[in-house]
């Protein structure tokens, strides 16, 4: 059986929304895919600021930026799809949201995008609030990637996904963990905006920075990072919590960014060590997301892997890009043939559960 689906993924690091378009094949219970089209659009500079501050809004006006982020991203689709030529080629869209509050110990998981806005200004159906389910079986609710990655990649025992937040998973035909490191590319990015940047390229102000030992315990002495998984970080423990500490040490930009760097990845050391349980030796861990493209990040984090016998690979710059908008569409193809979206053993739910919301965009 052959699907389309549209992935859409808005990171917490509010660079725009990812879209990758992805034709699945099924078969014996294996999965194959092939990415037809792909791009990321960039939010209009209003709509990034209403999203940046989009947590502190009164009810009326969180709701009417959910409508009109709604629309905005519908015109995206369209757009997306007249300038690739896809028009009836679409059969399914996946919307992840932008991410707002995320309080599964409270039982409520949150995000702006109103699902219904995309479906009826595409007319075509939208699969959405993915994480619900799993929060009201008393999940985390994240992470939900690991699905994909055990059916599209097969290969690879581990995987890093470097974001606004970092997550790790480790994958093996009998054991399944997965969990947020820590907060990433957020915070790198609100300090390189201190010089007028969106991201610090290749990591290149981090690699003239020295480590400030004191701010570096003090961030690896927070108490996340004790907590056992599975568990899962919102966007503002980041901004309000992470981001704060850095940018008072007394020391220049670019210690502060090379302190942060290595913060990313002595945790990502500590939680492998974590998940050595789960698989053996000699193991390859797949990175991608954004911070795979900051160079000195990476080698950062193999060169903290190295002592535990684990290599870490860079896949292809689409794959590097989109692996959360391509496993998006694979999401949201499971949940319309009501098949397990979500695993429970990673996310700490009663059971393993169909998440998704689906909203019809055709006239039948």
């Amino acid at each position: 059986m052959i699907y389309r689906a549209l992935g859409l993924m808005s990171g917490s690091s509010l660079d725009g929304l990812d879209m990758a378009l992805v034709e699945f094949e099924e078969a014996g219970r294996k999965w194959n895919y092939k990415v037809l089209a792909s791009g990321c659009t960039a939010y209009p500079h209003e709509m990034k600021a209403r999203l940046a501050a989009s947590t502190a809004l009164s009810a009326a006006d969180y709701l009417q930026l959910d409508a009109d982020l709604g629309r905005l991203i519908g015109s995206m689709v369209n757009d997306f799809i007249q300038t690739n030529k896809l028009e009836h080629r679409v059969q399914l869209i996946a919307l992840h949201g932008h991410t707002t509050f995320h309080q599964p110990q409270n039982g409520f998981t949150a995000w702006l995008g109103n699902a219904a806005q995309v479906a009826a200004a595409t007319k075509i159906n939208v699969v959405s609030d993915l994480r619900a389910m799993d929060v009201a079986l008393g999940g985390q609710g994240a992470p939900i990637v690991p699905m994909g990655e055990k059916l599209l990649f097969p290969g690879y025992k581990y995987f890093m996904n470097i974001g606004g937040i970092a997550n790790i998973s480790a994958l093996t035909n009998d054991a399944y963990a997965a969990f947020d490191v820590c907060p990433a590319n957020k915070v790198l990015n609100m300090l390189a905006a201190q010089k007028s940047l969106d991201y610090d390229m290749d990591g290149r102000l981090a690699a003239a920075g020295n480590i400030d030992t004191e701010l570096l315990s003090a961030l690896n002495k927070l108490e996340y990072y004790t907590q056992p998984y599975p568990k899962s970080l919102a966007n503002d423990f980041g901004i309000e919590t992470v981001y704060p500490m850095v940018d008072a040490a007394p020391v220049s930009l670019e210690d502060k960014m090379r302190t942060y760097v290595e913060h990313i990845a002595l945790q990502t050391g500590y939680a492998l060590s974590s998940l050595r349980k789960h698989a053996g030796a000699n193991d390859t861990m797949m990175i991608t997301g954004g911070g795979a493209m900051n160079s000195f990040l990476v080698k950062r984090i193999s060169e903290t892997l190295k002592p535990y016998g684990i290599d870490t690979f860079i896949p292809d710059n689409e794959t590097i890009a989109y692996k959360e908008a391509i496993v998006m569409a694979l999401l949201a193809t499971l949940r319309w043939r009501e098949e397990n979206t979500v695993m429970h053993e990673i996310t700490g739910a009663s059971r393993s559960s169909i998440g998704g919301a689906v909203w019809i965009g055709q006239e039948y």
